[in-house]
C-alpha cells in the first residue's frame, strides 16, 4: 500500500519536505509560511509540516543540506569518481553540489544569514563539518588518522569560501565560481605538497628515553 503523506512518520516527512521548502523560502524566507506552502504541496494540513521541523528555521535548512548531502552521492557514480584524480573527485563533488543548489541560490542566500547569526555557529560548523565528511566519502578516503580531521576541516573551509562566492556569481553556468573553486583547491594541494616535502629531523623531536638518559648520563 502506498503511504500518503499525512501517513509519513516525521522523519519521512522531513525527507519529503526537504527539498521543496526551499522553493518557498527564496520568496517567503525559513519560516511558516514557506513550511505551509510547503506541506500544502503534499497535501498535509496547516501545521502538521511544522511538527517535522520542532527547532524551526535552522532545522529545515539542516534537513535541506542533508538532502543535498545524498543527492550529491548519487552522481558521479562511484566507478566514475574512482577513475579521477583526489583534486578532481572533489571538484566534481563541490561542482555537482553547486548544481544541485543552483535553482535555490536566493534561499541559500537567507540560509546562510541565518547559520551566520551567533546562536547558530555552532549548528551551522556541524552542517558544513558534514558536508565535507559527505565529499570524503563519496571520495572513499578511509582514513582514521590525524588527517580525517584535517582533510575536512580543509574541505570545509574551501565549501564555505566556495558558497559565498556562489551566491552573487551572475556568470554563465557560474565559471566565475569554477574558477574560484580552481584556485583554492590548487591552493590546497600546493600547501599538502609542500608539508609531504618538509621532512622532521627525527634529531630534533623531543625522546624521552633520550631526555631521560641525558639526565642520568649528562654529557661531559
Amino acid at each position: 500500500m502506498t503511504q500518503t503523506a499525512p501517513d509519513l512518520t516525521l522523519d519521512e516527512l522531513r525527507d519529503a519536505l526537504a527539498p521543496i521548502i526551499p522553493r518557498h523560502a527564496a520568496f517567503d524566507g525559513w519560516g511558516a509560511a514557506s513550511l505551509d506552502a510547503a506541506g500544502a504541496e503534499l497535501g498535509l494540513p496547516p501545521g502538521r509540516a511544522a511538527l517535522a521541523f520542532p527547532g524551526g528555521a535552522i532545522d529545515m535548512i539542516d534537513a535541506w543540506f542533508a538532502h543535498i548531502d545524498r543527492a550529491m552521492a548519487e552522481a558521479p557514480t562511484g566507478d566514475e569518481l574512482a577513475a579521477m584524480k583526489i583534486r578532481e573527485r572533489i571538484t566534481a563533488l563541490v561542482t555537482r553540489r553547486l548544481e544541485l543548489i543552483d535553482p535555490d541560490r536566493e534561499a541559500l542566500r537567507r540560509a546562510l544569514a541565518i547559520l551566520a547569526m551567533p546562536s547558530n555557529v555552532a549548528r551551522a560548523a556541524r552542517l558544513s563539518w558534514r558536508a565535507a565528511d559527505a565529499m570524503w566519502r563519496a571520495c572513499g578516503d578511509k582514513a582514521t588518522d590525524f588527517s580525517h580531521y584535517s582533510k575536512r576541516m580543509t574541505l570545509a573551509g574551501v565549501y564555505a569560501a566556495t558558497l559565498l562566492a556562489f551566491i552573487d556569481d551572475e556568470s554563465e553556468g557560474f565559471a566565475d565560481t569554477r574558477a574560484f573553486l580552481a584556485r583554492r583547491i590548487d591552493q590546497v594541494m600546493r600547501f599538502e605538497k609542500l608539508k609531504a616535502q618538509i621532512k622532521p629531523d627525527k634529531d630534533r623531536l623531543f625522546s624521552p628515553a633520550r631526555f631521560f638518559g641525558r639526565l642520568r648520563y649528562p654529557a661531559t
